[in-house]
């Protein structure tokens, strides 16, 4: 299974999430629906260069809610740290704590 977060960067809340089987865009599509935020207000949306967040409905949402797409920076770790320490904080706290 997947999930897709995504995070204020302004106070690390993740507005939204969505799990599936695949990692694909339209893991990214559903988590767009369900953000509990006014997307008029988002100014950014920042990702890493995975090809899921490449596809027409990111573009048309993005064009849509006039935000600006920026792209992490090849081989700079520091550029998703924010996500990557999410992600860490959930697989320590919640996945690796339970037998499958």
């Amino acid at each position: 299974m997947y999930i897709c977060l995504f995070i204020d960067l302004f106070n690390r809340e993740i507005v939204g999430y969505s799990v599936g089987k695949n990692k694909d865009a339209n893991l990214v599509s559903k988590v767009i629906s369900r953000i509990n935020h006014n997307l008029e207000q988002i100014k950014l949306f920042h990702t890493d260069r995975g090809k899921e967040f490449d596809n027409q409905l990111i573009d048309e949402v993005l064009v849509t809610f006039r935000i600006k797409r920026l792209l992490s920076i090849k081989c700079c770790p520091y550029d998703n740290a924010i996500a990557e320490a999410t992600m860490k904080a959930i697989k320590t706290e919640f996945v690796n704590q339970i037998k499958f």
